[in-house]
């Protein structure tokens, strides 16, 4: 996937593989906002959500670092979350300063709507790919990630 030649233009392959690569997880999101709206949550929300089901007690810098968010952006996420009664925030064991974060039964209650919508969404995005292929794509997009790290 190379430079086109002179006179040929200026998008190459490579320019429209990179915009394909754009353009789903732009998709993605929009489904996705459209789609937690139905429970009063941002697709953030949402996902904080899910890291914090899947490691109850993580703190707001670890959720930062899940979110690719600064602190102070997941902060104020949090506080959200808990003012609508889906979190709360309790004193980490050992340290007062750090504050633990845990799902509240209402986030509970709402979990298996919320995976079925994510389930349905990736059904969608995944209709005509194999298994097979699927696999393939991940293990492509992990090479291009690692590419990328710095």
């Amino acid at each position: 996937m190379g430079n086109t030649a002179p006179g040929k233009g200026y998008l190459t392959e490579a320019d429209d593989l990179v915009f394909l690569l754009e353009e789903v997880p732009r998709k993605l999101r929009k489904l996705f906002d459209a789609s937690t709206v139905k429970f009063g949550l941002s697709r953030t929300q949402w996902r904080a959500l899910g890291y914090i089901y899947r490691t109850p007690g993580l703190t707001q810098t670890e959720l930062a670092k899940h979110l690719e968010m600064e602190r102070a952006s997941v902060g104020h996420v949090i506080d959200q979350l808990e003012k609508a009664a889906f979190v709360e925030r309790r004193s980490a064991e050992g340290n007062r300063r750090i504050w633990a974060l845990h799902l509240l039964p209402k986030a509970i209650e709402i979990l298996p709507s919320l995976r079925t919508a994510a389930d349905r969404i990736y059904e969608r995005v995944l209709t005509g790919i194999s298994e097979e292929e699927a696999d393939i794509v991940k293990d492509m997009l992990a090479i291009m990630s690692s590419n990328l790290e710095d």
